[in-house]
């Protein structure tokens, strides 16, 4: 990502929505909650016509040796982006970590469809830009809902839309070999959609009220991959641990 692109992003993540200083700090802060809804009832939407369908004939269809595959792939392409992240938050153990993982997975993986990896203990190191932000202190902002993708803050979509541009894949792979990272992305969510649908759809479709439902398993669940707080009891079903490029 070129420095100047990087820095108005970091400059806008810098202006993310600041809550009142007497509000609880353990209260939602959702100033736009009816914009939020309405593109709530658009992703329902989508998910009910589109994904839903789609995810469960890909499980259906797709042998699971095949889909774990795929998702193996869709994870070691992403790699490097990862890395990224690992260096820009000075944890260069996990950086050297993960550029480990990424070689043995890379060369004796076949690319990455295997992952032999984890049977050396040698486990990913998560990382992404909006964590990023928050070591170097930005705060989350409001709660948002993305269109398509789903909950988020104002610091997270900052940061998906800057990881979109640090992996060096993206950069050094030429047509059409650049894409085939975000195709593998899209059939590895599919795949989480139909393997985990009973769970989202639980979220989605059989709570009182869904947006709040969904609002409060991906705040909690962030909060606590960043260390601010204690996991919630229930999964969340919007984290699918699926990564791309």
């Amino acid at each position: 990502m070129k420095p100047v692109a990087m820095i108005a992003m970091i400059g806008l993540a810098g202006a993310c929505t600041k809550r009142d200083a007497g509000l609880d700090p353990s209260v939602v802060f959702d100033p736009y909650e009816k914009v939020n809804r309405t593109t709530h009832k658009l992703n329902l939407a989508v998910d009910r016509r589109l994904l839903r369908p789609a995810g469960k004939g890909y499980v259906s269809v797709v042998p699971q040796p095949v889909q774990q595959g795929v998702s193996n792939f869709s994870s070691n392409l992403s790699m490097p982006g990862t890395i990224v992240n690992n260096v820009l938050q000075g944890r260069i153990g996990e950086a050297g970590q993960n550029t480990l993982r990424f070689a043995l997975n890379t060369t004796i993986g076949i690319g990455g469809l295997l992952d032999p990896s984890s049977e050396f203990k040698l486990y990913r190191a998560k990382a992404d830009f909006g964590e990023t932000l928050s070591v170097w202190g930005i705060g989350e902002g409001a709660y948002v809902e993305l269109p398509l993708i789903g909950p988020a803050t104002e610091r997270d979509a900052i940061g998906r839309v800057v990881d979109l541009f640090t992996n060096p894949l993206t950069y050094m792979l030429p047509s059409p070999e650049k894409y085939y990272g975000t195709g593998a992305s899209v059939a590895a969510r599919l795949g989480d959609r139909g393997t985990f649908g009973d769970m989202i759809d639980s979220v989605l479709y059989e709570s009182a009220d869904s947006y709040a439902q969904a609002q409060t398993l991906y705040l909690q669940n962030r909060r606590f991959e960043l260390g601010q707080a204690a996991p919630v009891a229930e999964a969340d079903p919007f984290d699918l641990n699926t990564e791309g490029f």
